[in-house]
């Protein structure tokens, strides 16, 4: 799907492209064959795996192909969030194509991440160029997990009648989700490798096309799906690395505009990464180094969502990018939402001093109550109502105890034990801290409600909201005579651009960024109608619209 999409994204710019992949029919496959020999094709998209083939290196060589583009060459390394075997085979490229030049693209690579893609590769002393890592508009939220459905529902009612994508973990995490958020009116969708490949494509298409504006699913989705208006990324739960966080909330607001990236969080994802990752390395027969690269990736993460330190500050030092101002005005810790709880050593004492006290033999939940000062028939069995922790906290809601508790469990201060009923217990750092020979930093989260919408209402000044939805409507109906997706017609930027300056002559259209003279012969007619139609003008004669045209064009080159 992501190889349709940029070859008819293409084509539609005038730029000819093609795609071989298995999804074509044995017709289609000799089409798309016949344009590359034919030499009328100048980009070609296909698989690692494919690229490999004696066939297709016989198809390269006929065609004259001298430059190999690899996309998500990070899939390269073994230090990378998502290393590939067959990536790993690309070093072929070079002895098979000696002439040819090879380019390497990413954007999660780490320093030692492109050292290692140079090495693999083969490379001789490449030009490495490094981009911009930072997002500026993106305001990046973390916030605690309590009630997960509700929570993506509100957060999907702060961008009604936009792209969402929610990530989950797990397939039955992704059903789960989105088989509540319809319960709540949300017209959702799941999607995950276990559907059939006809559902998933219809999935695909519907969101690239803008009839479905929210997906849930795993991570596979978005790397098939080129939809540049995508407003918000929701994590459901913790992402597996940086990396894939970087990739992840990376699909959203691609046309540049502003857009919102939320993670709820909870340290049972840590546990259930944990668990993944060794039953994956058992199946796959993975060496100890790269369980050990992937258990140091998820640590990485775990405390990017514990730590109370810009986001964009540490997303792009995490790349290599230096970061110089104080605040970015773009997440959850520099907006005042997240901030440091107050005496949050003392605080870490009481959770620990109850640990201790219930002899290190109960899990989260009780030693919550406990704190809480709770009246469950469990305390009163074992007599836990007369501990001298007993309600410690109980000025506090208990789920706010809870996240405490699990801070600590991630900043190394509580030890959890594994199996159907992990208890809590304390360890040596539990120890330095109830001596007082440690700080510690618990955080607390306010909820960002609807006033969040402020930060991701930027970008909207003196445009006529009515006309842009209007122009929307227009774009998805052409859209679909087309068999295109929607943002090959005109993104969401130029849509505003549209909307806010009103253009009614096809000089004054041609001005908005991201016309161009193909786009003004293909859709200008009707876009420009639907402008008149919205102001309550009638359309021109041709000739009165021509007379318009070159007067401007005679103004502007006497000016």
């Amino acid at each position: 799907s992501l190889m349709k999409d940029q070859v008819d994204g293409l084509r539609a710019c005038g730029y000819p492209a093609a795609a071989i992949h298995s999804g074509l029919s044995p017709e289609e496959m000799r089409d798309e064959i016949a344009l590359v020999r034919s030499g009328a094709c100048r980009l070609v998209f296909a698989s690692p795996e494919r690229v490999l083939t004696p066939w297709f290196r016989e198809l390269a060589m006929s065609a004259g192909v001298r430059t190999f583009a690899i996309d998500e060459a990070h899939c390269i390394s073994q230090w990378g969030h998502d290393f590939r075997t067959e990536y790993r085979q690309l070093a072929e490229l070079k002895r098979r194509f000696p002439g040819a030049s090879i380019h390497a693209y990413t954007a999660t690579a780490t320093e030692r991440v492109r050292a290692d893609v140079i090495a693999q590769l083969e490379l001789d002393d490449p030009e490495v160029l490094v981009g911009d890592f930072d997002r500026p508009n993106l305001t990046y939220r973390i916030v605690p997990r309590d009630r997960p459905s509700q929570q993506v529902a509100d957060i999907i009612a702060r961008h009604a009648r936009e792209a969402t994508i929610v990530y989950c973990i797990s397939r039955k995490d992704t059903e789960n989700l989105a088989a509540a958020l319809v319960k709540q009116g949300v017209d959702a969708r799941p999607y995950h490798a276990g559907l059939d490949s006809e559902e998933r494509r219809r999935t695909q298409e519907a969101f690239a096309g803008e009839s479905l504006d929210v997906v849930v699913a795993t991570v596979a989705f978005g790397m098939g799906i080129d939809r540049s208006n995508v407003r918000c990324v929701i994590h459901a739960a913790m992402p597996k690395s940086i990396e894939h966080y970087q990739q992840e909330t990376g699909r959203a607001g691609r046309d540049g505009l502003e857009a919102e990236c939320v993670l709820l969080y909870s340290s049972a994802d840590s546990l259930r990464w944990e668990r993944l990752i060794e039953r994956s390395a058992e199946q796959a027969g993975d060496p100890d180094a790269i369980i050990a690269a992937q258990t140091g990736l998820l640590n990485e993460v775990r405390r990017f969502c514990t730590g109370l330190v810009c986001r964009h500050r540490v997303l792009s030092e995490h790349f290599g990018q230096a970061w110089t101002r104080e605040e970015c005005g773009a997440c959850d810790v520099c907006l005042g939402e997240t901030k440091g709880a107050a005496a949050s050593t003392v605080t870490a004492q009481k959770i620990l001093s109850c640990v201790a006290r219930v002899e290190q033999r109960f899990g989260l939940g009780h030693v919550v109550e406990v704190l809480a000062g709770g009246e469950s028939e469990t305390i009163r069995r074992y007599g836990h109502e007369a501990l001298s922790t007993f309600g410690l906290l109980s000025d506090q809601p208990r789920k706010v105890i809870a996240a405490w508790v699990h801070q600590l469990i991630d900043q190394g201060l509580i030890d959890r034990t594994t199996g159907d009923y992990p208890v809590l217990q304390l360890n040596a750092e539990s120890l330095s801290v109830l001596r007082g020979e440690r700080e510690v930093m618990l955080t607390r989260s306010r909820k960002a409600g609807r006033g969040a919408a402020s930060t991701v209402g930027k970008g909207w000044e003196g445009v006529d909201r009515d006309l842009f939805e209007s122009l929307r409507t227009l774009r998805f109906t052409l859209a679909q005579e087309q068999g295109v997706p929607a943002y090959v017609i005109f993104g969401d930027a130029t849509l505003r651009e549209l909307a806010r300056h009103a253009p009614v002559t096809r000089q004054a259209f041609r001005e908005i960024h991201g016309v161009g003279d193909r786009k003004l012969e293909r859709f200008g007619e009707a876009f420009i109608s639907a402008i008149r139609s919205h102001r309550g003008e009638s359309d021109p004669d041709p000739g009165e619209e021509l007379q318009d045209s070159e007067s401007s064009v005679r103004m502007t080159s006497g000016s």
